[in-house]
């Protein structure tokens, strides 16, 4: 039987959607959104869905809602899952009730997904929650856009006057009407009121004032929608419990270059410490052109007193490589393993490789130090460095000066991924950028090259420069560019709290 899913998609922060939902987006063959549903949903779509956007915003709508009702009715009776997501809640101000309607009168099922609903959520980001013992223990939701087809309001603003709190939906164009019917009907002048727009997101903008004052407050700082309004004493408990506009990366946005599949836990971190997140990968790691090199050393691999490790990528290509040749850990027989940096230590312990040396410092060049204090001579040694293909070679270089035999293969190569850089050009150009952070010399070099005719070390110089290393800071100041901020140990965590250390001041 065919069916649609009325899902509320939340107020707008990715992880307020609900378990079921984000089933429900993923096994969609059919999706059909709106301009309030989070794009970021999109990612999770399976290949070969049909994304369908149907939003609608201020006189800018792409379909009229009785040519999306058409379009939901036409797809469900395709035999395909149909997911209609809808911003918020699909039945509180969504019209999720007349699509569902329309649905049933066509002879098509639907289900209701319910959604977190803007009109408290939004307010609690902002530090107001919509009931207080100390202030009121009612609210109103409302509707600031009535039906276009209604000559006179149905909204009893005697009956709101005398609420403690009441929430606008979709209301800042008629917000002069809202003041004024609400003081005509006996609402105090000197009443809170705040207007929040695109709230829970980074982008979140909060305005406040008081019922007499907010029209003209609002035209001064360009209110827009969408926005959610919020009458009452509780919007003068903001600036106490506000927690969302304070945190220490709030208002910056910052690109992540890290590569896409190492990319998502640190831009995770700056999105927690408030910061809205462009993740602009420049490089992409792939196999090496030829396996050959590294199957002959793994054929061998008896033969090596020490098997080093520079990364994390490094690690889960050899491993993977291994598995292939059909092995496993057992072949590295009495061989002792170097993991430079903590992460890539942790990765070989997560497979039981125990680590025989871990540097004190999580740069290339002090492996060498480490591994001259657990052998008193390197002479006659034999090494084999597993690596990516662009790696330094200041590594194999000084194990050679100390007497050592030295195998390299590389298990992995970085190369740079298909971006739209015209869309990171249009934020530096409108000065929207605060923060670019670079992990790894390969970043920097491949940042740069992107930009190739675009004078992006001008930009650069009006925009915070995060380096994990100083490594990477070396090869950052070689372009030119000025690094601020650089973490005293080389990991993505330690980072992380010096940006948002950097930014606290």
């Amino acid at each position: 039987m065919n069916k649609v899913y009325l899902v509320g998609a939340g107020p707008g922060d990715p992880d307020l959607i609900t378990v079921k939902a984000k089933k429900l987006i993923e096994t969609a063959d059919i999706l059909i959104y709106d301009y309030l549903a989070n794009e970021k949903y999109l990612a999770w779509t399976k290949d070969g869905c049909e994304e369908i956007y149907v939003g609608k915003k201020g006189g800018d709508h792409t379909l009229t809602q009785d040519k999306i009702n058409e379009l939901i009715v036409k797809k469900s009776k395709e035999g395909k899952i149909v997911v209609r997501l809808k911003g918020g809640d699909p039945f509180l101000f969504g019209r999720g009730g007349e699509e569902a309607e329309e649905l049933l009168e066509s002879g098509v099922n639907y289900e209701y997904v319910p959604g977190i609903t803007a009109g408290i959520a939004v307010p609690g980001y902002a530090g107001i929650p919509v009931t207080h013992r100390n202030f009121t223990s009612n609210v109103a939701f409302v509707t600031g856009h009535e039906g276009e087809h209604k000559n006179e309001s149905n909204i009893n603003w005697n009956a709101l006057a005398g609420m403690g709190t009441v929430v606008f939906y979709m209301g800042v164009k008629n917000l002069p009407n809202i003041v004024e019917s609400l003081i005509k009907a006996g609402k105090s002048p000197d009443t809170d009121i705040a207007i929040i727009r695109w709230g829970t997101r980074p982008n979140q903008k909060t305005i406040t004032g008081k019922l007499s004052t907010i029209v003209e407050i609002a035209e001064k700082k360009r209110a827009k929608p969408p926005s959610i309004i919020i009458v009452g004493g509780v919007v003068s408990l903001k600036e106490e419990l506000d927690w969302f506009e304070n945190r220490p990366l709030f208002g910056k946005k910052a690109i992540v270059t890290r590569s896409r599949k190492q990319a998502s836990g640190f831009a995770t971190k700056l999105e927690e410490a408030g910061a809205e997140v462009i993740q602009f990968p420049t490089i992409e790691t792939i196999a090496p052109d030829s396996w050959t090199p590294v199957d002959e050393a793994i054929e061998n691999i008896g033969k090596y007193d020490w098997l080093i490790f520079t990364s994390v990528n490094g690690v889960q290509f050899f491993l993977e490589r291994l598995k292939e040749l059909g092995k496993d850990i057992r072949c590295l027989g009495n061989a002792r393993i170097a993991a430079i940096g903590p992460k890539t230590a942790e990765k070989l312990q997560n497979a039981y490789i125990n680590i025989d040396v871990i540097p004190n410092e999580y740069v290339a060049e002090d492996v060498i130090c480490s591994l001259k204090e657990k052998e008193e001579d390197l002479e006659g040694k034999s090494f084999l460095l597993a690596r990516a293909k662009e790696a330094r070679e200041i590594i194999p270089e000084e194990l050679k000066k100390a007497g050592a035999n030295v195998d390299v293969v590389h298990v992995y190569q970085t190369i740079k991924p298909k971006l739209k850089v015209e869309e990171v050009q249009k934020a530096f150009d409108n000065d929207e950028i605060n923060l670019v952070t670079f992990t790894s010399s390969s970043t920097v070099k491949n940042f740069m090259e992107m930009f190739d005719g675009y004078d992006i070390k001008n930009k650069l110089n009006n925009v915070t420069i995060g380096s994990i290393g100083p490594i990477t800071s070396e090869t950052a100041e070689g372009f030119g560019l000025n690094v601020a901020i650089q973490p005293e140990e080389y990991t993505i965590e330690a980072f992380t709290k010096a940006i948002t250390d950097y930014f606290k001041k």
